[in-house]
């Protein structure tokens, strides 16, 4: 195990049985293989875009409960990234979808979306910026971790006409520098806890997971 990666790796370690059981989602299985029903997809991509409005203020929180110019950079530039460059994704899908940014942002948020984000942002306000950095982690090594292995079981999975932006950009190689950064930050913020504090860590992680699952069983439902 890499000791640049020490923690990380624990924390996935935790979570290994449910980051198996994403790849065999029906709906993640529907968008590598193109066969996911376009009225599941923009479901999805509505409720992911209100997530992604509550997933900046997290970072926002981990600028504020930051206690190095570094850290607050990196919070800082996640902020920017998501607000400037992940929601450009979900804008893109929402106009092929007929889906205006107002309608999108006026839509009701389904119960397990707001209540990850809740748990989230209360792990952000009540706790410190290493809690932060573990709480963000799931959903962002997730998506990469999903998109790359939908391209190893369908090489092509890039490609297809509607489903293929959504795969390469989590399997790009800029989201994966962004991915190797949080990495890098969650390291640095948890290089010193001992015992207690890392299985606290590992729980929110795994809270967390836990969550990502009931996301896309969400959208795979289309449960409000």
């Amino acid at each position: 195990m890499s000791e640049q990666r020490k923690v990380t790796q624990r924390l996935l370690d935790s979570s290994r049985d449910l980051w198996e059981a994403y790849l065999e989602h029906p709906f993640v299985e529907g968008i590598a293989d193109g066969s996911l029903d376009q009225e599941k997809f923009r479901f999805y991509m509505v409720q992911d875009y209100l997530y992604l409005i509550e997933y900046a203020k997290v970072f926002a929180l981990g600028v504020a409960k930051a206690k190095d110019l570094d850290s607050m950079r990196l919070f800082a530039g996640y902020v920017k990234q998501i607000l400037d460059g992940e929601m450009d994704i979900h804008r893109g899908y929402m106009a092929r979808l007929g889906i205006s940014l107002a309608d999108a942002e006026s839509a009701p948020t389904a119960l397990d979306n707001r209540s990850y984000t809740a748990y989230m942002l209360q792990v952000a306000y009540e706790e410190g910026p290493a809690e932060i950095a573990v709480s963000i982690l799931s959903c962002a090594l997730s998506y990469e971790h999903i998109a790359r292995r939908m391209l190893d079981k369908y090489p092509e999975a890039d490609r297809h006409p509607f489903y293929g932006e959504w795969v390469s950009g989590y399997a790009s190689g800029e989201y994966h520098e962004a991915n190797e950064e949080l990495i890098a930050l969650t390291e640095r913020l948890c290089r010193d806890m001992n015992e207690q504090q890392l299985r606290h860590m590992e729980e929110i992680f795994r809270i967390c997971s836990r969550y990502e699952m009931s996301f896309w069983d969400m959208a795979w439902e289309m449960r409000g």
